[in-house]
């Protein structure tokens, strides 16, 4: 490592994949916090397809940049700028957090004056406003590690025995020696990474932390936290906590830190715990997932079919006085398939993606019922039961889909949005002229929010441009049952932000517009990857919706093609290259239509595909097929694949 000049306080080293909006927030907070402090910032990218190189080179143009041709890690991506880096501190900073304007000097001021201190953590809120426990963590001994692995950490979160891992038994709001520093914000001296080394590059992602701050203590060094300041971190922007992938990555990570500082028998023993734990949690991950996916429509169903069963019932009663009068045909044939019917109708149309509308649940329930009645007429007549029965599923349906959504909505279990709801109640801070620009933003990328109006960001009396200050914004909120809040950066402050947030708590949906930046940015929770209005990426293509007609379409298409084979193939002149093409996009290997071959291109995965979105007899240039690409993967419709695919079969023939 280079000798350091005394004349650079902190090299400021960011670490990027593919969250190129957060990161361009992350450097306008870092360029803010740098000033009067002598700083250089590293932005080191491990091969993002996103622009995010691009991006920094072209707006940031103080900031050095390392671009990776691969993934390598995040410790060896780090361990890149520490080794060029020319400073007294070196601070680890994720990508999609924002700082506060007297973060860097607060927390420098604090390192001068503890000479014993050899790193710091701060409090970190997530997107909701919510403290963040990993602020603040304990070394994972084979003790903690179990009391976290099995809930005891959660159920006393507060003890001082069970709760080591995130030291809950330690104010958030105020300094404290403690032992792990979190990856997120890890400010070191650089004479101590000199004698302890960097990171481990033995851990690609989760654990390096642990392990380096470990590495501190053990040299007789101390890591704090401080509370003095604080930052935001969104968190879920490079991970998925629910995924299994991240249950496998982090354990095996704390079983690399095992094995790397504990020898013998506790060695061994800890070890094996955590493979244990591995299995453990990875069941509880695929459990819960499971249970989230699939518990509402298996709550759908069973409400349809016993729906069935009681009318069926109740309409032999009523209109033939006979409660036998259906017999159990019914119940093994035709209550099953009309079940089945609605449920297939009802996911296609959207009712199990989030924020499920009434409007969804109706035409779900409707256009079942229509294909109900298309099937009834193949039924043998055996199996033809009443239609006033299937009526009266379809109105049963309507209700109680309805119904239970509206409970689950009262008990804060779903995103159900009724008609009077779906639009958030919106306040803007900022400027006049901010928030203009803000509420065009919306309208370009086509976001219905119900603006209730404008925050000042400095004392304001209300006025047709202002509905009040900052500085009442609860009275403005009990007032308008505000639920959402957009921060335009150019005229909020960072601390301002944050001490909002931290004040509001959760409850509210924070976003922000970064200076000059035609993006909104915000998350909800720590797990989740964050919502981004931009006017960049409005694609149909990321729609779950479109993403499950496209897949539709390719199936329908595939096996109506299939059964039309012994005539149509008969005018086809490559029969073998024909059937691959049918049986790829059968069984979900391929799709019918797809993107020009294009290396550089950001759009929506898909998979290969056999048509272009554009037919041409002649060669189109690298531009026009870029922005082909493009339209199709913004406006994308099914009927678009229909007209594609119809030029093409047209084209195979003699």
């Amino acid at each position: 490592m280079p000798a350091t000049p005394p004349s650079v306080k902190l090299s400021v080293i960011i670490v990027n994949y593919n969250v190129k909006y957060f990161l361009e927030q992350c450097l306008q907070s870092v360029l803010q916090a740098s000033e009067g402090i002598a700083t250089e910032i590293w932005v080191v990218d491990n091969n993002s397809q996103d622009g995010s190189v691009e991006m920094v080179q072209q707006r940031f143009l103080t900031v050095k940049v390392i671009a990776n041709e691969s993934n390598p890690g995040f410790s060896i991506a780090n361990n890149q700028a520490i080794e060029r880096s020319e400073a007294e501190y070196i601070l680890l900073l994720n990508p999609d957090t924002i700082v506060a304007e007297d973060t860097f000097t607060k927390c420098l001021q604090f390192m001068d004056a503890h000479p014993q201190a050899g790193g710091l953590g701060i409090k970190m809120l997530d997107g909701s406003g919510q403290f963040l426990p990993e602020s603040k963590r304990g070394f994972p001994t084979p003790f903690v590690a179990f009391c976290k692995t099995i809930g005891l950490s959660k159920l006393f979160p507060k003890s001082k025995k069970f709760n080591r891992y995130h030291l809950g038994f330690l104010s958030k709001e105020e300094n404290h020696q403690i032992e792990v520093l979190a990856g997120a914000f890890m400010l070191m001296r650089t004479s101590v990474l000199d004698e302890v080394g960097l990171l481990d590059e033995q851990f690609f992602m989760y654990g390096e932390d642990i392990d380096l701050s470990y590495r501190i203590v053990q040299a007789g060094y101390e890591n704090y936290y401080f509370a003095e300041s604080q930052i935001l971190h969104y968190k879920g922007e490079s991970t998925k906590k629910g995924s299994l992938n991240y249950v496998r990555v982090f354990y095996q990570a704390m079983i690399i830190f095992a094995q790397k500082h504990f020898q013998g028998s506790k060695g061994r023993f800890f070890v094996g715990m955590l493979r244990l734990a591995i299995y453990f949690r990875a069941g509880l991950t695929l459990f819960s997932n499971l249970t989230k996916r699939g518990f509402q429509p298996i709550l759908d169903l069973l409400l349809l079919y016993l729906g069935l069963f009681f009318l069926k019932d109740f309409w032999g009663i009523y209109h033939f006085n006979s409660s036998a009068y259906y017999g159990t045909q019914f119940l093994l044939v035709n209550a099953p398939l009309y079940t089945l019917i609605w449920l297939t109708s009802l996911y296609l149309n959207g009712v199990y993606d989030k924020g499920v509308t009434v409007k969804r649940i109706v035409r779900g329930i409707l256009l079942g019922t229509l294909l109900i009645a298309a099937v009834y007429g193949f039924l043998d007549l055996a199996y033809r039961s009443s239609r006033m029965l299937i009526l009266l599923g379809t109105i049963w349906g309507l209700f109680a889909l309805t119904l239970v959504r509206y409970l689950g909505k009262w008990l804060g279990t779903n995103t159900f949005q009724t008609s009077s709801s779906t639009k958030s109640r919106l306040l803007i801070i900022g400027s006049k002229e901010e928030s203009k620009r803000v509420q065009n933003l919306l309208g370009q990328v086509n976001i219905e929010k119900n603006l209730i109006g404008t925050i000042a960001p400095q004392s304001q009396e209300p006025d047709q441009d202002y509905i009040g200050s900052i500085q009442q914004i609860d009275r403005w909120i009990d007032l308008y049952q505000a639920n959402e809040i957009i921060f335009c950066l150019k005229d909020v402050s960072t601390s301002i932000l944050l001490e909002t947030m931290d004040h509001l708590g959760p409850g509210i949906s924070y976003f922000s517009v970064p200076i000059g930046s035609e993006s909104i940015i915000g998350s909800s929770s720590k797990n989740t990857s964050g919502t981004l209005y931009t006017l960049e990426h409005q694609f149909e293509l990321q729609e779950a919706f479109q993403k499950r007609n496209k897949r539709l379409f390719d199936f329908l298409s595939a096996l109506l093609l299939c059964f039309l084979a012994p005539i149509y193939g008969l005018f086809i002149q490559q029969k073998g290259l024909y059937f691959r093409h049918l049986l790829e996009t059968l069984i979900g290997r391929k799709t019918w239509v797809s993107y020009f071959p294009d290396e550089d291109a950001q759009l929506p995965n898909l998979k290969k595909g056999f048509i272009y979105p554009a037919v041409s007899e002649h060669e189109l240039s690298a531009p026009t097929r870029k922005r082909l690409n493009f339209q199709y993967a913004k406006d994308y419709h099914w009927v678009k694949d229909l007209s594609l695919l119809w030029t093409f079969l047209v084209t195979i023939k003699k």
